[in-house]
Protein backbone atom coordinates (compact mmCIF):
# COMPACT_ATOMS: atom_id res chain seq x y z
CA UNK A 1 0.00 0.00 0.00
CA UNK A 2 1.45 3.30 -1.08
CA UNK A 3 1.79 6.65 1.13
CA UNK A 4 -1.43 8.38 -0.04
CA UNK A 5 -3.53 5.12 0.13
CA UNK A 6 -2.78 4.24 3.85
CA UNK A 7 -3.07 8.17 4.68
CA UNK A 8 -6.77 7.54 3.19
CA UNK A 9 -7.14 4.42 4.88
CA UNK A 10 -6.50 5.75 8.00
CA UNK A 11 -8.76 8.89 7.61
CA UNK A 12 -11.51 6.32 6.42
CA UNK A 13 -11.03 4.16 9.58
CA UNK A 14 -11.04 7.54 12.27
CA UNK A 15 -14.08 8.44 10.42
CA UNK A 16 -15.75 4.99 10.78
CA UNK A 17 -14.45 5.49 15.04
CA UNK A 18 -16.35 8.50 14.97
CA UNK A 19 -19.32 7.78 13.21
CA UNK A 20 -20.15 4.65 15.32
CA UNK A 21 -21.62 5.70 17.92
CA UNK A 22 -24.34 7.25 15.20
CA UNK A 23 -24.10 3.78 14.04
CA UNK A 24 -22.42 0.84 15.85
CA UNK A 25 -22.43 -1.47 12.83
CA UNK A 26 -19.24 0.43 12.04
CA UNK A 27 -17.38 -0.86 14.69
CA UNK A 28 -16.84 -3.56 12.95
CA UNK A 29 -15.06 -2.32 9.96
CA UNK A 30 -11.86 -3.68 10.41
CA UNK A 31 -8.41 -3.91 7.66
CA UNK A 32 -6.65 -7.05 5.99
CA UNK A 33 -3.15 -6.99 6.86
CA UNK A 34 -2.11 -8.12 3.45
CA UNK A 35 -0.35 -5.47 2.03
CA UNK A 36 2.91 -3.84 2.18
CA UNK A 37 6.63 -4.58 2.34
CA UNK A 38 7.59 -7.04 5.10
CA UNK A 39 10.99 -9.15 5.65
CA UNK A 40 10.61 -12.87 4.25
CA UNK A 41 10.25 -14.57 7.44
CA UNK A 42 7.36 -12.11 8.33
CA UNK A 43 5.91 -12.82 4.78
CA UNK A 44 6.33 -16.57 5.39
CA UNK A 45 4.57 -16.61 8.64
CA UNK A 46 1.90 -14.44 7.43
CA UNK A 47 1.06 -16.84 4.43
CA UNK A 48 1.26 -19.50 7.28
CA UNK A 49 -1.49 -17.94 9.09
CA UNK A 50 -4.02 -17.86 6.46
CA UNK A 51 -2.83 -14.17 4.51
CA UNK A 52 -3.63 -14.29 0.98
CA UNK A 53 -2.39 -11.83 -2.01
CA UNK A 54 -5.25 -10.00 -3.59
CA UNK A 55 -7.80 -9.75 -0.36
CA UNK A 56 -9.45 -6.65 -0.15
CA UNK A 57 -8.19 -4.27 2.14
CA UNK A 58 -10.96 -3.27 4.22
CA UNK A 59 -13.78 -5.46 5.29
CA UNK A 60 -17.27 -4.48 7.22
CA UNK A 61 -19.14 -8.19 7.94
CA UNK A 62 -22.14 -6.46 8.39
CA UNK A 63 -25.11 -7.91 6.33
CA UNK A 64 -27.53 -5.40 4.53
CA UNK A 65 -29.85 -7.36 2.44
CA UNK A 66 -29.18 -8.91 -0.02
CA UNK A 67 -25.66 -8.66 0.81
CA UNK A 68 -23.19 -10.92 2.81
CA UNK A 69 -20.95 -7.84 3.77
CA UNK A 70 -19.06 -5.31 2.12
CA UNK A 71 -15.44 -5.53 0.84
CA UNK A 72 -13.26 -2.18 0.23
CA UNK A 73 -10.14 -1.99 -1.98
CA UNK A 74 -8.18 1.42 -1.43
CA UNK A 75 -6.69 3.05 -4.26
CA UNK A 76 -5.06 6.03 -4.91
CA UNK A 77 -3.94 8.25 -8.17
CA UNK A 78 -3.25 6.18 -11.27
CA UNK A 79 -3.35 2.89 -9.39
CA UNK A 80 -5.04 0.18 -10.31
CA UNK A 81 -5.83 -3.53 -9.05
CA UNK A 82 -3.98 -6.28 -9.54
CA UNK A 83 -5.09 -9.34 -11.20
CA UNK A 84 -5.26 -10.69 -8.12
CA UNK A 85 -7.17 -8.21 -6.63
CA UNK A 86 -9.56 -8.57 -9.33
CA UNK A 87 -10.15 -11.95 -8.63
CA UNK A 88 -10.93 -11.78 -5.09
CA UNK A 89 -13.60 -8.74 -5.93
CA UNK A 90 -15.24 -10.86 -8.69
CA UNK A 91 -15.52 -13.83 -6.57
CA UNK A 92 -16.91 -12.06 -3.84
CA UNK A 93 -19.37 -10.40 -5.44
CA UNK A 94 -20.28 -13.42 -7.44
CA UNK A 95 -20.70 -14.96 -3.53
CA UNK A 96 -23.31 -12.25 -2.64
CA UNK A 97 -20.84 -9.69 -1.24
CA UNK A 98 -21.07 -5.53 -1.85
CA UNK A 99 -17.41 -4.75 -3.63
CA UNK A 100 -16.25 -1.37 -4.19
CA UNK A 101 -12.80 0.08 -5.38
CA UNK A 102 -12.21 3.31 -3.69
CA UNK A 103 -10.28 6.44 -4.72
CA UNK A 104 -9.97 8.56 -1.22
CA UNK A 105 -11.81 8.13 1.93
CA UNK A 106 -14.43 10.05 0.98
CA UNK A 107 -15.73 7.87 -1.84
CA UNK A 108 -15.03 5.13 0.77
CA UNK A 109 -17.26 6.89 3.32
CA UNK A 110 -19.84 7.07 0.47
CA UNK A 111 -19.88 4.07 -0.17
CA UNK A 112 -20.34 2.40 3.76
CA UNK A 113 -23.27 4.99 3.76
CA UNK A 114 -24.67 3.85 1.05
CA UNK A 115 -24.37 0.29 1.64
CA UNK A 116 -25.84 0.90 5.64
CA UNK A 117 -28.49 2.41 4.25
CA UNK A 118 -29.47 -0.64 1.98
CA UNK A 119 -29.16 1.47 -1.21
CA UNK A 120 -26.73 -0.83 -2.50
CA UNK A 121 -28.02 -2.12 -5.85
CA UNK A 122 -24.78 -3.49 -7.97
CA UNK A 123 -23.99 -6.88 -8.23
CA UNK A 124 -20.74 -5.75 -9.63
CA UNK A 125 -17.65 -4.53 -8.45
CA UNK A 126 -18.07 -0.62 -8.29
CA UNK A 127 -15.39 1.90 -8.86
CA UNK A 128 -15.81 4.72 -6.91
CA UNK A 129 -13.50 8.29 -6.96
Amino acid sequence: MNDAEHRSQVALVTWAAYASGADPRLKMLHAIPNGGQRSKAVAGKLRAEGVKAGCPDLHLPIPVAPYAGLWIEMKAGKNTTTPEQDYWLETLAEYGHACVVCYGWEPARDAILRYLRGEWASSVVEVMR
